[in-house]
C-alpha cells in the first residue's frame, strides 16, 4: 500500500487513495491534522504531534517545531540531552503517519509518495527521502506541494479543459505553479516560490510589532533572560509570545480587532490591534508574494487573463487579507470550494493511486518541471581580463522533467591538474549569489589553457533529485558527482541571505545610483528571462561592468543610456 503525505511545517497529514477516492487519515486522536512538534515527555519517551504541542508553552526546552525550514542543513535541534537533526525530526513525524495509516486501512505500509516544496532544492530534497527512509518508508516519489494541489483540484475539472494557478502558502513556504489541464493530461507550466516565506512569518511580523510597542518593557526582560542562567526562562517566554500571535493573527481573520495579551511572571502586556494596522504591519511579505507569480507567469508566457481559475492551497491562505490580495492581482475571486488545509495530502494520495496503477486514474498523465536553474561556475576571458565567479546555466528553471543537458567546457590555464565542477541552484549572474550544492574535481591532462575540453552534463530527476556528471573528451572517463563540501553546513541564515542578495545585488560603483539602478535592473531581468534573451542580458551586464572599469563619465553615460533602451525594448508587460 502506498500513501501520500504532506509533510508540513506546522502540520502535516497523511491520505490514500481508498475506494476510487482520496481519503485524508485521521490521526490516533481523531484530528485530520497531527502538529509538526516533537517533544520529550518526563519519562524520557518521544511525543510526536499534539502531545508534544501541548508541552510546547512548559517545556520548550524539551519541544521544537518549525524544523521542515532548516532541512538540508546541518541545524540540530537539543532535546535535553540529545540533538537532533531536521530529518530526524522529520522522520518522527512520518512514523507517527505512517502508524496512523496502518491502523486506519487494517494493512502494512511500506511506501509513501512525500510531498516538498517546489522550491526545495537538491539537498533539501534528498534529506526528505532519507527522514522517510528513518521512519521506515520507501520514498517512491517526491511531489512538489502545488503540484500535489493541482491533482487534487484536478479531479474535479478532468472532463473541462482549463488553465488555473495553485496559490500554495503554507506554514513556512509559499509556492505557485500554474497548469493546464487538457484530455487527461495535466502539464505544469511553471512553478516559483520562497521557501523562507509562510504563515509563521505572519506570526512574527505580530509578534516584533508587540515587542517594538506596548511591550517593550517585556522585551528588555526577555533580552536579559537570553543569558546563560536564564536560557530555559527565554524560551519559555519565546514559545508564550509565539502562541498569542497566532492566536491574534487567526482572530483577525473574523473580527475587525483582536487584544494581545501576554502575562509573565507579575506583569501583564495588553495590545489592541486593528485588521487595518495588520495589513499595513504585513504588507512587505503580501509585496513579496507577487514576486513568484509574476516570474511564473513570465516564464509560462501567460497573463492572467489567460487563467480560468485561482485555486488557494495551504493553511496561510485563509488569511482574508490574503485572499483579497489575491482577488486584487487576479481581478476575480480564488476558488475556495476546496480545503487548502487537505488539498496538498489528498494530491499525493492521488499520485499514490496512480503509482498503483489504479483503474479508476488510468487517464491522467502528469507533467512537471525543474523550478529553478541548475548550473555551474566559469571564467569568461575579455582581452587579457581574466572574470570568475560567472554562473552558466545548464538546465533552466521550468524545463520539462526528467531532462539531461549537457555544456562543453575547456580550461582556462596552462598545465592544470584539476577541473573544480562546482554546482549551484539560482539565477543570479554571480555564483556567489545562488546556492552552493556541491562539487566534483576531475582530472585532466596538463596542457596549454584551452587544450582541455570537458562536457558536463547535469541529469533532474521526477523526483526533483540532480546527478552530475563530467566527461573529459580525451580520456573518455566519466566523472559523477561526489559531494566533497557539504551543503548542509550551511546554515539557515546564510541560505536566506545569499536569497536576499539575489533580490538586490550590490555591485560597483555602489556609489553611483544611476548606475547601480542600471546593475540591478540588469540583474532583475537576467533572472527573469530564460534561454537567448537571458544570454543577451548577460552580455549587457558584462559590457556595462567593462565600461565602468573605465572610470570614463562620458563613455559610462552613453553605455547607460544605450543599455537602458535596449532593456526597455526587450522587457515585456507581465508585472503586476
Amino acid at each position: 500500500m502506498i500513501i501520500g503525505i504532506d509533510l508540513g511545517t506546522t502540520n502535516s497529514l497523511c491520505a490514500a487513495w481508498h475506494n476510487g477516492e482520496a481519503r485524508i487519515i485521521p490521526n490516533v486522536h481523531g484530528h485530520n491534522m497531527t502538529p509538526s512538534v516533537v517533544g520529550i515527555g518526563d519519562d524520557g519517551d518521544i511525543l510526536v504531534g499534539l502531545p508534544a504541542r501541548e508541552r510546547l508553552l512548559l517545556y520548550p526546552q524539551l519541544t521544537t517545531s518549525l524544523f521542515k525550514r532548516y532541512m538540508g542543513s546541518n541545524k540540530t535541534a537539543k532535546l535535553g540531552e540529545r540533538s537532533f537533526r531536521p530529518e530526524e525530526l522529520s522522520s518522527l513525524i512520518l512514523r507517527s503517519l505512517k502508524e496512523d495509516a496502518e491502523r486506519f486501512l487494517g494493512e502494512k505500509v511500506t511506501e509513501a509518495i512525500v510531498t516538498v516544496p517546489a522550491y526545495f532544492n537538491d539537498t533539501q530534497r534528498k534529506a526528505t527521502k532519507i527522514a522517510g527512509e528513518l521512519a521506515g518508508l520507501k520514498v517512491d516519489r517526491l511531489l512538489n506541494e502545488p503540484t500535489a494541489a493541482a491533482l487534487a483540484y484536478g479531479l474535479h475539472q478532468r472532463d473541462v479543459e482549463s488553465t488555473f494557478l495553485i496559490f500554495d502558502l503554507g506554514g513556512g513556504t509559499f509556492d505557485v505553479s500554474i497548469l493546464q489541464l487538457f484530455e487527461g493530461v495535466m502539464e505544469v507550466r511553471a512553478s516559483a516560490g520562497d521557501n523562507f516565506l509562510g504563515g509563521e512569518d505572519f506570526v512574527t511580523v505580530l509578534l516584533d510589532a508587540f515587542l517594538n510597542g506596548p511591550g517593550q518593557a517585556l522585551r528588555q526582560q526577555y533580552a536579559a533572560e537570553h543569558n546563560a542562567d536564564h536560557f530555559e526562562q527565554a524560551h519559555r517566554l519565546e514559545q508564550v509570545l509565539r502562541k498569542e500571535a497566532e492566536r491574534v493573527k487567526r482572530l483577525l481573520s473574523d473580527n475587525s480587532t483582536a487584544d494581545f495579551k501576554v502575562q509573565w511572571q507579575e506583569n501583564s502586556y495588553t495590545w489592541t490591534i486593528t485588521e487595518s494596522e495588520f495589513a499595513k504591519l504585513v504588507e512587505p511579505l503580501l509585496v513579496r508574494l507577487r514576486t513568484p507569480i509574476e516570474r511564473a507567469l513570465r516564464d509560462s508566457r501567460m497573463r492572467t487573463s489567460d487563467l480560468n481559475e485561482i485555486v488557494l492551497a495551504g493553511g496561510a491562505s485563509r488569511m482574508p487579507l490574503v485572499r483579497k490580495m489575491v482577488a486584487r492581482l487576479f481581478g476575480r475571486l480564488p476558488a475556495t470550494h476546496l480545503n487548502p488545509d487537505e488539498l496538498v495530502a489528498r494530491g499525493a494520495a492521488v499520485q499514490a493511486g496512480l503509482t498503483m496503477g489504479d483503474a479508476a486514474l488510468d487517464e491522467i498523465v502528469m507533467t512537471d518541471v525543474c523550478p529553478y536553474t541548475l548550473g555551474t561556475e566559469v571564467s569568461e576571458r575579455y582581452g587579457n581580463d581574466l572574470q570568475s565567479g560567472i554562473y552558466l546555466p545548464i538546465i533552466e528553471r521550468n524545463s520539462i522533467v526528467p531532462i539531461s543537458r549537457e555544456k562543453s567546457l575547456t580550461t582556462m590555464h596552462d598545465d592544470q591538474k584539476f577541473v573544480n565542477i562546482r554546482i549551484f541552484q539560482g539565477e543570479s549572474r554571480e555564483v556567489k549569489d545562488n546556492i552552493f550544492l556541491g562539487e566534483l574535481e576531475v582530472p585532466v591532462p596538463q596542457r596549454p589553457a584551452g587544450g582541455v575540453s570537458l562536457t558536463v552534463r547535469y541529469t533532474y530527476t521526477v523526483d526533483g533529485l540532480l546527478e552530475a556528471e563530467c566527461t573529459v573528451d580525451d580520456a573518455k572517463e566519466k566523472h559523477r558527482l561526489v559531494i566533497e563540501k557539504n551543503p548542509g553546513s550551511l546554515s539557515p541564515e546564510q541560505v536566506a541571505e545569499r536569497l536576499a542578495q539575489m533580490e538586490k545585488l550590490k555591485i560597483h560603483p555602489r556609489e553611483q545610483l544611476e548606475n547601480t539602478l542600471t546593475l540591478n535592473r540588469m540583474q532583475r531581468m537576467y533572472e527573469e528571462y530564460l534561454g537567448e534573451e537571458r544570454a543577451y542580458i548577460g552580455q549587457l551586464i558584462g559590457r556595462f561592468q567593462r565600461e565602468l572599469q573605465t572610470q570614463d563619465a562620458r563613455l559610462i553615460s552613453e553605455a547607460r543610456r544605450e543599455i537602458n533602451k535596449l532593456l526597455d525594448n526587450l522587457e515585456g508587460e507581465l508585472r503586476l
